[in-house]
């Protein structure tokens, strides 16, 4: 006795004991309907295209950080090389452009080259006009900061009553003392209402060598914009000058010379009794009267000091500061002096 039973959509066949009938594959498919079972053709096909269709899905999530990655390397990129103007827009108006965060003041192709280097920075570079409660003092300064953070000897504007500032272009403001260190004779000041100036770019003082070449600008005699050029003559020259208020009308007050020593010797007059020395960069780069807390520029358009002292062969006549010329030997003061001194000048300087 044959009995058929379905099982899972297919038949199968047993004798009357219960056993598989021989000659009846389990599972098989009926040699007479191929059909019969139905294949089960779909379920498979269902898995088999899942797979691929959840196996892309780790990938897509791996490739987010990396699209990160990139996005960071490309901004790292344009910061890098990014020039120091287009920083102080994205920080604010007090950051300092130094040679580390700019591209070249001047081209490479240009180095060297007088002209280029005035033209480049020249608008960076100011005359200062100081009311005193005797006089008048007249000198330089150099623009650290578009917002109009200026940089300049404590002796021009020492004991000032008022201080008026001319760019360039001919434009006036009226600044403010921010902080004076007369131990190293710098003083900071701060034009009122001022945006968007050319800040200079202050270079590496400790790499420059006897023999470069340098460029000065200022305002001798009043004469802004006075471009003058040389070399390093000496370095680290021990430049003693007076920190006494009634010394610093120099600039225009009396014969125009700012006295100071080196080398046990006095030179312009007496220095006075209170005195500090600084170590300073020697050029004979031609500075007169009012060149003073303007810029030494190096090569590559730096300001690598700012100068402060010059030697007068001349002595005090009644034909006044047109007498005190300048003989090749100046002074000034290395710029990483400057900035190193930058956050107490900013706080107010060692005067107050």
């Amino acid at each position: 006795m044959t009995e058929s039973f379905r099982h899972g959509g297919e038949y199968e066949s047993y004798d009357g004991y219960g056993n598989p009938q021989q000659g009846a594959p389990q599972h098989a498919s009926s040699p007479v309907n191929p059909e019969w079972p139905p294949p089960p053709a779909q379920p498979p096909v269902q898995q088999v295209m899942a797979e691929p269709a959840h196996a892309p899905a780790p990938k897509k999530r791996s490739r987010g950080p990396l699209a990160l990655l990139a996005a960071v390397a490309i901004v790292a990129a344009a910061i890098g090389g990014g020039t120091a103007y287009a920083f102080q827009e994205l920080t604010g108006n007090d950051t300092v452009a130094t040679s580390s965060t700019s591209t070249n003041v001047v081209p490479a192709g240009k180095k060297g080259d007088v002209a280029t280097i005035a033209a480049a920075v020249s608008p960076s570079v100011v005359e200062i006009s100081a009311t005193l409660s005797n006089g008048s003092s007249t000198g330089s300064g150099v623009i650290i900061t578009s917002g109009g953070e200026i940089v300049t000897n404590n002796h021009v504007i020492s004991g000032a009553s008022s201080i008026k500032v001319t760019t360039s272009s001919g434009k006036s403001y009226t600044a403010k003392v921010v902080g004076t260190d007369s131990k190293k004779d710098l003083a900071l000041i701060k034009l009122e209402g001022a945006s968007g100036l050319k800040a200079a770019t202050l270079g590496n003082s400790d790499g420059v060598q006897v023999g470069d070449t340098v460029v000065a600008i200022g305002s001798p005699e009043g004469l802004s914009g006075t471009v003058t050029s040389g070399i390093v003559s000496a370095l680290n020259r021990d430049v003693t000058v007076s920190t006494d208020e009634g010394q610093n009308q120099g600039q225009g007050g009396g014969d125009g010379r700012w006295p100071f020593s080196f080398g046990g010797q006095q030179f312009n007059g007496d220095t006075g009794s209170s005195t500090t020395t600084y170590k300073a960069i020697q050029t004979d780069a031609s500075l007169n009267p009012g060149n003073s807390g303007g810029a030494l520029i190096d090569a590559a358009g730096d300001i690598i000091g700012i100068n402060s002292a010059m030697y007068s062969a001349s002595s005090q006549s009644s034909s006044g500061s047109s007498d005190a010329g300048s003989v090749g030997l100046g002074f000034a003061i290395p710029i990483n002096t400057v900035k190193s001194d930058l956050a107490t000048l900013r706080a107010g300087g060692t005067d107050t």
